[in-house]
C-alpha cells in the first residue's frame, strides 16, 4: 500500500498530528512550547511498531523546536525487568535519538500519585471496592447495556481513606480491594464505568524495591505523569482513543500543574509479523526463536542484528506516515527502505554460499592474478579492493546445469561465461561422486579476456561471482525468510494457535566462503554480496574463528517499481 494510503495529511503537507501541534502553537497554547514523550513499558524489547512511535514523538519535537522525554511506565512490577530498561535505552540511542537529561519513570511519581488518589477520595470521586475482578467485569455491563453500581460505591469517604491507607500498609492480599474512580456506571464508554485506579500487588519493583505493595494503573499514572513533566502533546496509539475521556476526566479532577493534550494515531501492523509483546515473549520463552534479538524477530535489536540500519528504519517510518485508521503495511516496503539505504553506500564483495569446485585446467601452476574490484559502483569515492584469482575456485552450485535450456546464461558443458573482474571461461567437463552429484566443474580460460572483456568483441551474457579456493575464508551464511507463512499470523483459524503458522523455512544455514578482504568485516556494517543480497557480520555469534553472516535482504525488490511509478506521478 502506498504512502498516500497509509498516512493522513492536510493541504500543507503536514500529517494530522503535526497539524494539531501547529494549530496549538498558532493559538498560543502552552506558550508555544512543544514537549512530547515516548513512554514504553519495560516488559519486553522494542519492536518496529515502537520505532514508528519513537520517530513520531522525537521527530515532532525536532520539527517544532521542542524536546522529547523518555519515560518508563513501570507500574506493573510483575512483568518488568532491568534488562528491558537497558535494551530500550540502547535501541533509542541506536536509532539516533537523545533524551538528554529527561529520563523519567512513572515510579518517580508514586508518592505524588498516591496523594492525588487520596484527593479523589476526599472529593468524592473515588472509593475502595471489595468486588473481585470477576465481579467487577460482571457489574460493568456491556457496550449496549449499562453497568451496575458496586455495593461499596457509596461507602463513606473516611472509610475509603482508611482502607486505602491500609492497602498501602500491606494489610490485604492481592485482589482483596481495589481503588476505583466514581464516574458513571451507565456511561456509553465502558472505560468510564468506575475504572480501576490502584490495585494491590505484593511484588518487588525493580526501582522502588518493596516500598510499595499497591500500584497505580496505567490510566491513572499516564496522564498525571504527562502533567507533572509539562508534556504538551501526549501522542498515543489508536487503542487509547477510548481512554481519552478518562485521561481528560482525571486531568480535570486533579490539581495537576499542566493540561496535556492526547492525540491518537494508528499503530503499525506489518504483514507476516506479530507485534503483540505477549506473543513475542512466548516466541522467546518457548524457544521458537533464539532470543529477543533473533534476526527473524521484528524487534529493533533483531532488525539491527539482521543488518537493518537506523536510517532505513526511520525512512520506513516516515514513508508510511501516520494515519487515523488501522491498516497493514507490506513487509516488502520495509525491505525496500533497507535496499534504498544500502545500495548507494554498501561495499560490494564476492561470497559463495553453496560452493562447488571450479578448476581452470589450463591455468599456469602457482600463478595468482590480482584484480581491483570496485567497492561501490554508485559511489565513485568508495575506492577499490584487491581480489585474488587462481585456477582453483568456488562458484555457486546452482550456477551449473547438466542440460541447460537455450536461455541459460550460466555454466553447462560447452557454455562460456564471464567470471566477474577476471576472465571468460568455458565449461568442458564435470567430475561426479558415486551418487552422480557434481563435485567439480572443469573449465578452460581465455587469457586474452583479462578483466572480463574480449579483444575480439565476442559477447557472453552470463557473469558469475566466485572465490579463490586458495584464498577464500570459510563462513556461515544465515538466510532469513518471514517468520510466519500467512500475511496475517493472527488469522490462522479459530482452533489454532498463532505459533501453528510459524514458517519452518524462516532460517536456512549454509556453509560457504568469502573473499579474503572480508575476513575482518566489522559487525553492523552491511555489505552486498554480488548477486546474493545484503549481508552483515553477526554481532553476537561471529568470531575470528567462526565468521557468521546474516542476510539482511535479498536483491530482488518487488516494491521498487511501485515506488518509482509513484514518484514519476508526483
Amino acid at each position: 500500500m502506498s504512502h498516500e494510503e497509509t498516512s493522513a495529511t492536510d493541504r500543507t503537507g503536514l500529517d494530522f498530528v503535526r497539524t494539531a501541534v501547529a494549530e496549538d502553537r498558532a493559538a498560543g497554547k502552552n506558550d508555544g512550547r512543544v514537549h512530547t514523550r515516548f513512554p514504553p513499558e519495560p516488559n519486553g524489547y522494542l519492536h518496529i511498531g515502537h520505532a514508528k512511535s519513537i520517530v513520531l514523538n522525537f521527530g515532532i519535537a525536532e520539527d517544532f523546536g521542542g524536546v522529547c522525554n523518555l519515560r518508563f511506565d513501570d507500574t506493573n512490577p510483575t512483568r518488568e525487568e532491568v534488562e528491558y530498561v537497558d535494551s530500550i535505552q540502547n535501541d533509542i540511542r541506536w536509532l539516533g535519538y537523545d533524551w538528554e537529561d529527561r529520563l523519567f519513570y512513572a515510579s518517580d511519581y508514586f508518592e505524588q500519585l498516591y496523594a492525588w488518589a487520596e484527593h479523589l477520595i476526599r472529593e468524592g470521586h473515588a472509593y475502595v471496592d471489595e468486588l473481585s475482578a470477576e465481579e467487577i467485569r460482571e457489574y460493568r455491563g456491556t457496550p449496549t447495556e449499562p453497568g451496575r453500581n458496586s455495593p461499596w460505591r457509596d461507602r463513606p469517604i473516611e472509610e475509603s481513606l482508611d482502607l486505602f491507607h491500609r492497602m498501602r500498609a500491606g494489610e490485604f492480599a492481592d485482589g482483596a480491594l481495589i481503588l476505583r474512580a466514581k464516574i458513571d456506571m451507565a456511561h456509553p464508554n465502558i472505560n468510564m464505568r468506575d475504572p480501576a485506579l490502584y490495585r494491590i500487588r505484593h511484588a518487588h519493583h525493580h526501582r522502588t524495591g518493596d516500598t510499595w505493595c499497591i500500584y497505580p494503573t496505567y490510566d491513572f499514572a499516564h496522564g498525571q505523569s504527562d502533567a507533572i513533566e509539562g508534556i504538551t502533546h501526549s501522542i498515543c496509539t489508536l487503542e487509547f482513543e477510548n481512554h481519552r475521556p478518562l485521561y481528560e476526566w482525571l486531568i480535570d479532577h486533579l490539581p495537576v500543574p499542566s493540561t496535556p493534550r492526547q492525540i491518537e494515531f494508528a499503530r503499525l501492523n506489518l504483514t507476516y509479523t506479530v507485534m503483540s509483546k505477549r506473543k513475542l515473549l512466548r516466541l522467546v520463552q518457548e524457544g521458537f526463536v533464539d532470543g529477543w534479538d533473533d534476526p527473524r524477530m521484528p524487534t529493533i535489536s533483531g532488525l539491527r542484528r539482521r543488518g537493518y540500519t537506523p536510517e532505513a528504519i526511520k525512512a520506513f517510518c516516515r514513508r508510511i506516515g501516520v494515519s487515523k485508521t488501522n491498516s497493514t503495511v507490506d513487509l516488502a516496503l520495509l525491505e525496500f527502505s533497507l535496499r534504498e539505504d544500502l545500495n548507494p553506500r554498501a561495499h560490494r564483495y564476492m561470497a559463495v554460499t553453496d560452493p562447488v569446485k571450479l578448476t581452470v585446467t589450463n591455468w599456469p601452476e602457482g600463478q595468482v592474478d590480482w584484480f581491483e574490484a570496485e567497492n561501490n559502483p554508485e559511489d565513485p569515492t568508495a575506492g577499490t579492493h584487491s581480489v585474488p584469482f587462481t585456477g582453483s575456485l568456488y562458484v555457486e552450485r546452482e550456477d551449473y546445469m547438466d542440460d541447460p535450456p537455450r536461455k541459460w546464461f550460466r555454466l553447462g558443458i560447452g557454455r562460456e561465461v564471464r567470471l566477474k573482474y577476471a576472465y571468460f571461461v568455458s565449461c568442458t567437463d564435470v567430475v561426479r561422486d558415486a551418487d552422480g552429484t557434481v563435485t567439480e566443474i572443469l573449465c578452460t580460460y581465455d587469457p586474452e579476456t583479462r578483466g572480463g572483456d574480449s579483444p575480439d568483441g565476442r559477447k557472453v551474457k552470463g557473469t558469475l561471482h566466485w572465490v579463490s579456493r586458495d584464498h577464500g575464508v570459510p563462513a556461515e551464511f544465515r538466510l532469513y525468510e518471514p517468520l510466519f507463512t500467512q500475511e496475517d499470523p493472527d488469522d490462522i483459524g479459530p482452533d489454532a494457535d498463532f505459533t501453528d503458522g510459524l514458517n519452518p523455512q524462516s532460517r536456512t544455514v549454509l556453509q560457504g566462503v568469502i573473499e579474503p578482504a572480508l575476513a575482518e568485516a566489522a559487525p553492523e556494517n552491511p555489505v552486498q554480496f554480488l548477486r546474493l543480497g545484503y549481508y552483515v557480520n553477526d554481532a553476537r555469534d561471529s568470531s575470528p574463528d567462526r565468521l557468521v553472516f546474516n542476510r539482511a535482504v535479498t536483491l530482488k525488490d518487488s516494491w521498487a517499481r511501485v515506488v518509482r511509478n509513484r514518484r514519476e506521478n508526483e
